[in-house]
């Protein structure tokens, strides 16, 4: 249930929610490991709140807890402007359900709303627009339209708050249509003008850059002369907050060690953790450059975009490429009991599973480092885009093309990689068959529905699949079939007797994993490490 009110039989909500008296107490203690989870709001003063706001702790009698921050503006409450509770990370559930409203909730997240309509949406769930209205008001509270104006209020106070930009060019950037709409929505939600939002906002960015890293300058004109770029691409300023503890390194090692000369570039030597790439968004081709500290409370993000209104999906799909919303205190609790795995959550506490900014690309570029090395795949994706990806100026340093296009692919793949010929076979089908619409793929797929059509194709085994849905979808739970490299961290970690035939070693390692449900996709990262070390 999303409204869980105080009765004392209330017991556990589904897909492994709190009840009601452990939601309570985790607001009693302000544990900021819930914020973005679900929202408190009070009764007696028409406020919701994040879990760790500062304020007293209000009566039980006068909480309701809600999962969406829609469904309390659709309750009748407003943001509470002491803890801005939109200002959070977001909530692992979406990849957790493996149902509807999850599967909603991540293409809502990614502007399908905004850009295609409820119908759009509805159609790509392959429901109609009626069942899924009913489905999401029933689940979480609210349906598509209050959820995707929630997401475009938070997308606008991040701007606001984040940014120069002129207001009219915030709520468009936002997603909104029209001022009007845009003045109404902030004043209804927040109980605050854009421009008060604004107001308020500045005194405090201004102190908290004192001690900030200084972002590179690339939006003036005198950074790009130097770098050579003549867009005239709009580039923004964010900070996207993170729930820690945050394995930064990590991931970002994880992305460097697969990085595309043209399309990524990345930097894990400087004080500042770098990481940058090309990406197409659906108005226009972008890049991104990330900077962050070891274990920050937030990454900066530099933005340079084709059109304003690619700024929230773009902001939506850092972060599953990140997997910043993930529970890292839930998964470090339940790894680090395994005495095997414990010294590993000790050593990178916060460790996060890599996503995708383009699932066709992900499917791409999996199907061609099946049975090679990481180096391996890396050179031949290189040559693959030199050959095939569109140029790009970018005023990011280090970034001069896009990841070619399914189509592009399909073109060059026999000419470009040296593979033997029933992988370019497959390469080659797959990519046709991903421009053509034959094989649809989204972060909206049902899981186990995915990796049956994957499957199902020549060339393409359950490692291929099992991978595309950890990424792809951020599904937390997939520890993949018969990965070597699994295996080898396995052993190293004496998760399995090295004695047992291979075969056995795999079923051994299957039968341990089951104990890590639902976090084997994190397991799996602490067992490539392992490897790797």
């Amino acid at each position: 249930m999303t409204d869980v009110v105080h009765d004392p039989s209330d017991t556990p909500t589904a897909h492994g929610g709190a009840d009601f008296a452990e939601r309570y107490r985790a607001i009693s203690a302000r544990d900021a490991r819930f914020d973005g989870q679900f929202f408190t709001a009070v009764r007696t003063t028409g406020i919701y709140c994040r879990p760790s706001c500062p304020a007293r702790t209000p009566k039980p009698e006068n909480v309701r807890f809600y999962l969406t921050s829609a469904a309390a503006h659709d309750a009748g409450f407003r943001a509470c402007k002491r803890c801005l509770p939109e200002a959070t990370p977001g909530t692992p559930e979406w990849n957790l359900r493996r149902d509807l409203a999850g599967r909603a909730m991540r293409l809502i997240a990614d502007g399908v709303v905004d850009r295609e309509g409820v119908d759009g949406l509805a159609t790509r769930l392959g429901y109609s627009a009626r069942q899924v209205n009913r489905l999401l008001v029933t689940e979480l509270g609210a349906g598509p339209l209050a959820l995707a104006r929630a997401q475009r209020a938070q997308t606008a106070r991040t701007l606001l708050t984040g940014t120069d930009l002129k207001l009219a060019d915030v709520a468009f950037a936002a997603g909104f249509g029209s001022i009007r709409q845009f003045n109404e929505t902030m004043t209804d939600v927040f109980a605050s003008t854009p421009t008060e939002i604004r107001r308020r906002a500045t005194g405090a960015r201004a102190g908290s850059r004192a001690g900030s890293p200084v972002l590179p300058a690339y939006d003036s004109p005198a950074a790009r002369e130097g770098t050579g770029c003549v867009t005239d691409r709009p580039l923004l300023h964010l900070s996207l907050p993170v729930r820690r503890p945050f394995d930064a390194r990590g991931v970002f090692g994880f992305l460097a060690a697969r990085a595309i000369d043209g399309v990524e570039t990345a930097d894990l030597t400087g004080p500042h953790l770098r990481y940058a790439r090309t990406v197409s968004l659906p108005h226009g081709p972008a890049a991104f450059e990330l900077r962050c500290h070891a274990g920050p409370g937030s990454v900066d993000v530099t933005l340079e975009v084709s059109h304003l209104a690619d700024v929230p999906v773009a902001a939506a799909r850092i972060r599953r490429l990140l997997d910043l919303d993930a529970d890292p205190v839930a998964v470090d609790q339940a790894l680090g009991a395994d005495p095997a795995l414990a010294a590993g959550v000790a050593a990178a506490p916060g460790i996060r599973v890599p996503g995708a900014v383009d699932p066709a690309e992900l499917l791409i570029r999996a199907i061609i480092g099946q049975q090679i090395s990481v180096a391996a795949a890396r050179t031949h994706l290189t040559r693959l885009t030199a050959a095939a990806g569109a140029p790009y100026d970018s005023a990011v340093p280090g970034l001069t093309r896009l990841f070619p296009t399914p189509g592009a692919v399909a073109d060059a793949a026999g000419d470009h990689l040296r593979l033997p010929a029933r992988n370019l076979a497959t390469i080659t089908a797959t990519a046709t068959a991903l421009a053509d619409g034959e094989l649809p793929l989204s972060i909206g797929d049902d899981p186990s529905d995915l990796r049956e059509r994957l499957v199902a194709r020549p060339g393409i085994g359950p490692w291929t699949a099992g991978y595309v849905a950890l990424r792809v979808l951020g599904d937390p739970d997939i520890l993949m079939d018969r990965d070597v490299a699994l295996l080898a961290g396995a052993r190293n970690l004496g998760l399995v007797d090295p004695g047992l035939t291979r075969p056995d070693q795999f079923r051994a390692l299957a039968t341990r994993g089951a104990a890590w449900a639902p976090w084997r996709s994190y397991a799996a990262m602490h067992l490539w490490r392992a490897a790797a070390a």
